[in-house]
């Protein structure tokens, strides 16, 4: 292994984005990001390089999002703080975190496409796949993988972006911001029937987009196995065929079996072999493969989910395959069979 296995990129603006100030018992706490640190810090970073995230400039905001959206967000940051909805709330240096949270994702984009490494983390908050172009929502302000991999395509020499998001729940920002796009291959493993309530199977994008959304819901109570099965069986033909310049995966840890806010099953370890799966996927495609950090609200479980994500990215073992004789993938291989040879 190399003497740096990655770049790590964070900034101490995300511990200043605590949505208690107004909702006390919100579960997005900087304690999310302590408790990675703290894991982290204790192993030398598992030979990570770590970078401070700089502040996405507004324009590159507007990639992604609506001129009112981005001013919303800082008016209310400039007031004190507010509530945009039940579930998302701005504080006073929480516009300040969303800044330097997204120009972590670009900054990370821009030195993975420079050829400065290979693999990259982002651990920033807030978290960012459920904002939309004219919305906050979700806990997200803006939406950081979005418009990393905009900025790709718009300003950094990348033609298609394949992101992958596994956080549990449907990253509707996302998917909506590629809706319509042929660029962007999209794909979302998520549990069916929570929040947002998106992200329906049957939904494959539009226009000249459709056949690049792959949204691929799990059952309640899901594991391991069929998890990896339409990871392996699915995306990643599709992602092999689509042919990308980058990777870049919506990194949640919330389909983790502690976790508060879900229902699904897999363990710390579980993440280690999707994320293998990826790093294999990204090698043999000789592309750059980068992380940004969404969801995972039981900090324990979290911090070892993104240690288990860390060591598989950075170790050379095989991928684990497992049966494509998932309930998931039947119906996933039947839906989508039409846009790609899975």
């Amino acid at each position: 292994m190399a003497d740096r296995t990655g770049l790590y990129f964070s900034h101490p603006s995300s511990l200043l984005h605590d949505p208690r100030a107004l909702m006390p018992a919100h579960p997005d706490t900087p304690e999310r990001l302590l408790a990675i640190e703290r894991l982290l810090g204790a192993e030398d970073w598992l030979g990570w390089e770590r970078r401070e995230a700089p502040p996405a400039p507004e324009s590159w905001l507007q990639l992604i999002h609506e001129s009112e959206q981005i001013a919303q967000v800082k008016r209310l940051a400039a007031a004190g703080g507010g509530s945009i909805d039940l579930d998302t709330v701005v504080g006073e240096s929480s516009f300040r975190a969303a800044l330097h949270a997204a120009g972590g994702a670009c900054e990370m984009v821009r030195a993975l496409l420079a050829g400065e490494a290979t693999l990259g983390f982002c651990a920033a908050r807030p978290p960012g796949h459920h904002a939309e172009a004219d919305r906050a929502m979700g806990f997200c302000l803006f939406n950081n993988a979005a418009i990393a991999a905009a900025l790709a395509i718009a300003a950094l020499g990348a033609r298609r972006v394949f992101v992958l998001d596994w956080d549990v729940h449907h990253g509707n920002g996302t998917a909506e911001a590629f809706r319509a796009r042929a660029d962007v291959l999209y794909a979302s493993i998520h549990q069916e029937g929570i929040y947002p309530g998106t992200g329906a199977l049957r939904d494959a994008g539009s226009g000249a987009g459709e056949g690049y959304t792959l949204n691929l819901p799990v059952p309640a109570g899901s594991q391991e196995e069929q998890w990896l099965s339409l990871l392996e069986h699915v995306v990643l033909p599709a992602a092999r065929a689509f042919a990308p310049d980058l990777v870049l995966v919506s990194a949640g840890f919330d389909a983790h079996h502690a976790d508060p806010l879900a229902g699904c099953a897999l363990q710390a370890g579980s993440f280690g072999e999707l994320a293998r799966h990826v790093r294999a996927f990204a090698q043999q495609s000789a592309i750059p493969l980068g992380a940004i950090l969404e969801g995972g609200y039981e900090p324990v479980a979290l911090a070892q989910s993104v240690r288990q994500t860390l060591l598989a990215l950075g170790d050379e073992r095989s991928p684990r395959s497992v049966s494509a004789r998932q309930p998931p993938t039947a119906r996933a291989v039947a839906q989508l069979a039409r846009y790609w040879s899975l």
